[in-house]
């Protein structure tokens, strides 16, 4: 049976070159804050307990953490001296538990969770400590793993504290450590700060559990999982690395994408398979794709769930609320928001819908749109199933186009259309015989004289 687990997730750090407002955890990648990234992960591995270590100088952080992880969950760091001080801040938190703990990082928020299940599992069968490890071409500001014979980990040694001998090693630390936890807390109460930078290093944990008798493991990771988030530069990194993961493992499970570098996702996108996304698509949070449909070029999507067989675009922007069913149709410039749309219904082009219930088999001229705000409340437009709304057709909400209804084209539809019926609402044609030829004429003149 697995030890019980817990996660410390260090979020302390000031992140001054940012240069924002925001505390940096707080940005996303993905369209997910970095903090909810770790918080995801550790309760993704089971964590019974996940504790969130802040600074003082951040009660956004600590506001934003603590609905996610409740207040008793939230430790702070004060003052700032470092990782292995920044641990020792959530030992009162993670009192009486008895289990493995995993220390991760806020600013690092694409480490693997099937890395993280390695080194639980591989601590659980060899005992020990358990870092997580990576292999890089250019190692420079990264700590060293320095390793025995065996592969086994003897020591972490920071950039600035190494020898040159050392800084040529390219097997390099994440920072991310599993352990038994009362041993990890025992450890750290040993942990001195006699080092370039004078704080106290989590990284130091390593060598004095060797000296206490028991080794430490290297799981090896990728270098893109384990990259931290300092700046905006790292931030955009962190983004382009998210999006290609998530880019292959669409592919991978049977979506086509003709040019996946211009497809963007956030991090709860669903897609089913024999989905076709053409290029240039931006999909916000809160996106699901049926099985067959097709997202044609220059569609901005988010919030939406799209039924089997859609077919969406080009330029459309489908905005939150919206759930369209199984062949619905939606057109270049089509905007849709906070609606539904039955089966087969179909918005070509041109056209706006807000607060509205479409039918199945309904059709939407060009220039159609919804009239749901009054500059204080919206109101909902229900169209019935087959209905026909006649190019350039505004529905003022609230109202009700019944089954198998027309509007006139041109119209302004204040008051419900029964089932069947024709509704127009436009003004009556008036024709005045030879009025354009008498004003062009004295147009005419009128030129000629200046």
């Amino acid at each position: 049976m697995s030890r019980a687990r817990a996660a410390v997730i260090l979020a302390a750090g000031q992140g001054t070159r940012m240069k924002s407002d925001l505390p940096k955890v707080l940005h996303q990648v993905g369209g997910r804050p970095m903090l909810d990234w770790a918080i995801a992960s550790a309760r993704g591995l089971g964590a019974e307990r996940v504790i969130v270590v802040t600074g003082v100088h951040s009660p956004q952080v600590r506001e934003h953490a603590a609905k996610l992880v409740g207040e008793g969950a939230v430790a702070t760091q004060d003052p700032p001296l470092g990782t292995a001080h920044a641990v020792r801040a959530a030992e009162q938190a993670l009192a009486g538990f008895d289990g493995d703990v995993v220390v991760l990082y806020a600013d690092a928020p694409l480490v693997k969770s099937e890395s993280l299940a390695a080194m639980f599992a591989l601590r659980e069968a060899k005992g020990g400590m358990a870092v997580l490890g990576f292999t890089a071409p250019n190692p420079f500001g990264y700590g060293r793993l320095i390793t025995d014979s065996e592969g086994r980990l003897q020591r972490i040694v920071e950039e600035k504290d190494a020898t040159p001998e050392e800084r040529a090693i390219t097997l390099c630390n994440s920072g991310v450590l599993c352990a038994d936890a009362k041993a990890l807390f025992q450890l750290l109460s040993m942990v001195k700060n006699e080092n370039a930078k004078g704080e106290y290093y989590l990284t130091d944990v390593v060598g004095l559990g060797r000296s206490a008798g028991f080794f430490t493991h290297i799981v090896e990771g990728e270098e893109a999982e384990v990259l931290g988030v300092n700046s905006r530069v790292e931030l955009a990194e962190a983004e382009a690395a998210f999006q290609r993961r998530r880019r292959r493992a669409a592919m991978e499970s049977g979506v086509t994408m003709i040019d996946p570098n211009s497809v963007f996702f956030s991090h709860d996108t669903e897609i089913a398979n024999d989905v076709v996304i053409e290029p240039n698509v931006y999909f916000g949070a809160g996106v699901k794709i049926g099985k067959g449909a097709r997202i044609k070029a220059f569609c901005h999507i988010e919030g939406a769930d799209i039924g089997e067989g859609a077919q969406i675009g080009p330029s459309a922007r489908l905005r939150p609320g919206t759930k369209l069913g199984a062949q619905v149709k939606i057109g270049n410039f089509v905007e849709i928001k906070n609606s539904t749309f039955g089966p087969k219904a179909q918005a070509s082009h041109l056209t706006y819908v807000g607060d509205a219930d479409v039918g199945a088999r309904a059709n939407l001229g060009c220039g159609a749109i919804t009239c749901n705000y009054d500059g204080f409340d919206k109101y909902r437009t229900t169209i019935g199933e087959g209905a026909f709304i006649g190019s350039d057709t505004a529905l003022v909400a609230p109202v009700t186009i019944g089954k198998g209804a027309y509007t006139g084209t041109g119209s302004v539809i204040t008051k419900d259309v029964p089932d069947g019926a024709l509704g127009v609402g436009r003004a009556r044609q008036v024709n005045i015989d030879g009025w354009a030829d008498k004003n062009r004429a004295k147009k005419q003149k009128a030129k000629d004289v200046k």
